[in-house]
């Protein structure tokens, strides 16, 4: 079997930024151990895999892998599979992907790059002392939680965000996406995020990471704002809340395409 293959760069200004994203359309879904494997072999943070979809008003059913798991919802996957489809037909504007966890979402053509819309997270105040502990943090501002499995420690400074040497051991111990993230300087926001237990130590940038912080930080913030993300890659992002959705804008850089063979 050939299964046409194209890595992107979601989130990025340019190549080798942001986070990288295979996108692999299939004709009709495999089972859940090959498409694993798949992603194994790919061995980045995320593979999204994409069918024509039977639904009304939706033109792919989506799902994402990492090299450990499939996941509820994966922003940058889902932009990356915005740009495959939009670079191959410029006569749409926008592409709709039915998820199975995450409900239907949307990426659109924006000025020279493409919003996301994703569901808004809002996570709730919860003490999580352990995962504060794994992170290295002795006294957070606050700490959240969001029952999909993410957890928000905010603290105070820009620097304590990208001075961090989390318990990767710890964490990887945890069914978590684990977000750290203050106020910055050059941006509104700035964060990291930490994956360990699902095979990827530091995620470069998380979509869905912001589908949770944009509802939290609005309150403060209003409904528009920008975001980095400070892993060693980086990614930005324009913010916007609009109701029970969270609009993500970013660019996308296609940097390799080719065809994977499954025996």
């Amino acid at each position: 079997m050939r299964i046409p293959f194209a890595q992107i760069d979601a989130f990025a200004d340019g190549p080798f930024g942001g986070n990288p994203a295979a996108v692999m359309p299939l004709s009709k879904w495999l089972d859940d151990d090959v498409l694993l494997a798949i992603a194994a072999e790919n061995n980045i943070s995320e593979t999204a895999f994409l069918v024509a979809s039977e639904q009304d008003g939706v033109e792919f059913d989506l799902r994402w892998f990492t090299p450990a798991a499939e996941v509820a919802l994966c922003g940058h996957a889902t932009l990356a599979s915005g740009h495959f489809v939009l670079s191959s037909d410029t006569a749409l504007d926008r592409v709709r992907f039915a998820t199975r966890q995450a409900g239907v979402l949307e990426v659109a053509r924006a000025d020279t790059g493409y919003t996301l819309a994703l569901p808004a997270w809002k996570p709730s105040p919860k003490p999580l002392p352990e995962i504060a502990a794994a992170l290295g943090i002795a006294e957070p501002i606050e700490t959240l939680w969001h029952d999909k499995g993410y957890a928000l420690v905010v603290v105070e400074e820009e620097d304590v965000v990208r001075t961090l040497s989390p318990d990767m051991a710890a964490l990887a111990k945890m069914p978590i996406v684990a977000i750290v993230a203050a106020r910055g300087r050059a941006t509104d926001i700035v964060s990291r995020v930490f994956t360990p237990y699902y095979a990827i130590p530091e995620d470069p940038v998380t979509g869905s990471a912001h589908a949770v912080m944009v509802p939290y930080w609005a309150e403060t913030l209003g409904d528009r704002f920008t975001a980095f993300q400070a892993s060693a890659r980086g990614g930005r992002l324009t913010c916007r809340l609009d109701g029970d959705r969270v609009i993500l804008g970013g660019n996308c850089v296609t940097v390799i395409e080719g065809t994977f063979l499954l025996p």
